[in-house]
């Protein structure tokens, strides 16, 4: 069983600080995004504020349910803050407004809330002004410290232990959901909390859909299997895509597959401190595009894996900015062949000094 005292402890106590240090157009944010309250608190509930002065205290808020549990939680990560438990969310907002006499401009995290609530707390809160703050905490949560890498390495490493075992199983007449199934049950054997997103298993003909949902179709002898899947550990995702062939794949699948690899491996070695993530994906893409299957690359090249499975960087030939020491990102070319099949092969990758380090680490081999 998974131990999870013996992984590296996260730095959440500076992390509050860090942000303090960003809010120079507002006096104050107000946190609602969940993943961004347990990135600066530790807290795993599923119902808070945060809000966090540029000078003063911390505030937290939440319902009966988190009573005990957010004390100990931020108590547990050495975080200060003072925390309001109030069942009606009309409660919770007055204790946030009575919290903004210091507060001429309020920050919102405008990816993370609805027009409507928008009006609201600019209702609410009035005379304060608030206005759309960025992705402040998001920023922050890009370069990852020790204990955030040992949970994602640790989540990859259950996703290829798990896949290693269930692998055999799509050659002795397994649909694509009995094995998205057995793959979630085997991590979660070894201590996975969950899957980071609904595995994906797609055969045959099935493989050309991207992001297809397992069904119940029977894997068959010499076609292209895509499996993307991941879990989740103490609240880190993983990500990996591996394709393979159950038995000889036809010429013209192992030319497909090699292609795929060939872009796969240009990505990763294009990943490295400062390198634009449109080059990343230029990397990939070029290759695809040379060998004439440039519209069938359908997706960007990879993202930012983290407290969620899709964060930033984008790494997209839309993407914007360069990769920093502590990224965590997937490359993932693609090529979906409508009626026919697909390839995708996906790594999560650790940008380092030295250039990257891969976390998932099962091999690339086509033929099981």
């Amino acid at each position: 069983m998974l131990d999870l005292d013996r992984l590296a402890r996260c730095e959440v106590a500076t992390r509050l600080a860090r942000l303090r240090e960003l809010l120079t157009e507002v006096d104050a944010l107000l946190v609602t995004r969940l993943p961004n309250i347990r990135y600066l608190t530790g807290f795993t509930g599923s119902a808070a504020l945060l809000l966090v002065p540029n000078d003063g205290d911390t505030l937290f808020v939440s319902d009966g349910r988190y009573a005990t549990q957010s004390v100990e939680q931020l108590d547990a990560h050495g975080v200060a803050a003072r925390v309001e438990i109030h069942t009606a969310a009309s409660e919770q907002l007055d204790v946030v407004a009575d919290a903004l006499d210091a507060v001429a401009r309020l920050g919102l995290e405008e990816h993370g809330i609805s027009w409507a609530q928008a009006r609201q707390y600019s209702e609410r809160f009035a005379p304060v002004e608030c206005v759309a703050a960025g992705q402040l905490v998001e920023s922050l949560r890009r370069s990852k410290d020790p204990g955030e890498v040992d949970r994602i390495r640790t989540a990859c490493a259950i996703g290829d232990d798990a896949f290693a075992e269930m692998l055999p199983r799509l050659g002795a007449g397994i649909s694509e959901r009995e094995f998205a199934l057995d793959l979630e049950f085997a991590m979660r054997r070894r201590g996975a909390s969950g899957v980071s997103f609904d595995p994906i298993v797609a055969s045959g003909p099935n493989a050309a859909k991207p992001h297809a949902r397992p069904s119940d179709r029977i894997v068959g002898t010499g076609e292209l299997v895509v499996c993307d899947f991941g879990c989740v550990v103490d609240g880190y995702c993983s990500d990996m895509t591996r394709t393979v062939s159950v038995g000889e794949p036809s010429v013209d699948a192992q030319r497909l597959w090699d292609l795929v690899c060939e872009a796969q491996a240009a990505g990763r070695a294009a990943v490295r401190v400062g390198a634009d993530v449109t080059a990343i994906d230029a990397a990939c893409r070029d290759i695809i595009n040379d060998a004439g299957y440039g519209d069938a690359f359908s997706h960007g090249t990879g993202h930012g894996v983290g407290i969620e499975i899709h964060e930033s960087p984008r790494v997209a030939k839309t993407g914007s900015g360069t990769l920093v020491l502590g990224d965590i990102v997937t490359v993932e070319p693609g090529v979906y062949l409508p009626g026919v099949g697909g390839v995708r092969i996906e790594d999560t990758v650790l940008v380092t000094t030295d250039g990257y380090e891969p976390l998932t680490l099962t091999p690339k081999t086509l033929v099981i």
